[in-house]
């Protein structure tokens, strides 16, 4: 067995007090025996949701598994010297069917002294959105620490939030200390370090099927919050036809996104770079070919490519958008 190919993975979905169905009908992916699916984890190392692999002759193995046989051939030289054989990335999609709580995570030394573990940056892009859909990306005004905790002990959390209307193609990030929620009828893939530490400021009042509301972190929450007003909370980037563009670079984590229209192809680079590098379908349809049996691409499809590959291309008939991460 060998790291020769690109790498699928099973879904594990999860059910959310507001989650929908569009992962099932915009996405083709089956959430059955679940009411609801709010989210996707797609590629994950967070312990007691590791991925497994679902094609090829690796077909069985676990994620963090392979990081731990494979080492610099699967993350990287550069990855492996910095997280050892940690997989760093958790990728998801999200279905919000309704507003999602209010919310902070902590950076890397929070997360630390608190939890032992790094802490949460994130990208969102928006892959379809309800007419008139927004979402919360930090605050639109000064406040402090202080005033912002009153605020919330008098059910004003909201007052001092900035929100954008979005459509299909928006691009927000997410540092870890920004408070944050996705808006009602919005469909999105996530990128984010590998970390499950989320602190809620508000929830909405929303109870559960039992009549019970979900833990708030206000204590902690509004310890970790970065209280700096920006100008613009929305990434500007101009797409590339027929190549790839950059969405961000970041000290976690880089974006960027590849464009094809029919009977297109992109190479990737991967020789400049010493990571792996994941593709994730977001528009479109295509496939990756190089010297391996060739993977076709959807919306919702995920692959991981490891270090040690250095031949792959993305191709298309019709046309196809994908996003391609890397360290």
């Amino acid at each position: 067995m060998s790291l020769n190919y690109p790498l699928r993975f099973k879904t594990i979905f999860k059910e959310k007090i507001w989650g929908g169905k569009k992962i099932k009908e915009v996405l083709g992916k089956d959430f059955s025996p679940l009411a609801n699916c709010g989210e996707t984890w797609e590629l994950s190392a967070v312990p007691g949701n590791v991925s497994e692999v679902c094609n090829g002759s690796l077909k069985g193995k676990d994620l963090q598994g392979l990081s731990n046989e494979f080492k610099a051939k699967l993350l990287g030289e550069k990855v492996t010297a910095e997280y050892g054989t940690e997989f760093p990335l958790l990728i998801k999609y999200i279905d919000a069917n309704d507003d999602l709580s209010v919310q902070v995570h902590p950076d890397d030394k929070l997360a630390k002294a608190k939890h032992g573990c790094k802490g949460k940056t994130e990208m969102w892009y928006i892959m379809q959105a309800d007419e008139g859909a927004k979402l919360n990306s930090g605050f639109a005004k000064e406040t402090t620490k202080e005033e912002y905790a009153k605020a919330i002990a008098q059910g004003n959390s909201l007052d001092f939030l900035n929100f954008e209307k979005v459509k299909s193609g928006d691009v927000f990030f997410m540092p870890a200390g920004r408070i944050h929620y996705i808006g009602k009828g919005i469909l999105l893939a996530e990128i984010q370090q590998t970390s499950d530490i989320t602190y809620r400021i508000y929830d909405f009042d929303r109870k559960d099927d039992q009549g019970n509301k979900r833990e708030l972190h206000v204590k902690d929450g509004v310890e970790a919050i970065d209280f700096t007003v920006h100008p613009e909370y929305k990434t500007k980037y101009l797409a590339k036809d027929n190549g790839s563009a950059e969405l961000l670079r970041s000290a976690f984590f880089n974006t960027n996104i590849i464009s094809l229209k029919a009977s297109h192809h992109y190479g990737l680079p991967l020789g400049k770079r010493d990571s792996f590098t994941i593709l994730i379908c977001v528009e479109g349809q295509g496939k990756v070919e190089g010297d391996f049996a060739a993977e076709s691409i959807k919306p919702g499809d995920v692959l991981l490519v490891p270090s040690a590959l250095k031949h792959v291309v993305v191709t298309s008939a019709k046309g196809v958008k994908v996003l391609e991460v890397y360290l």
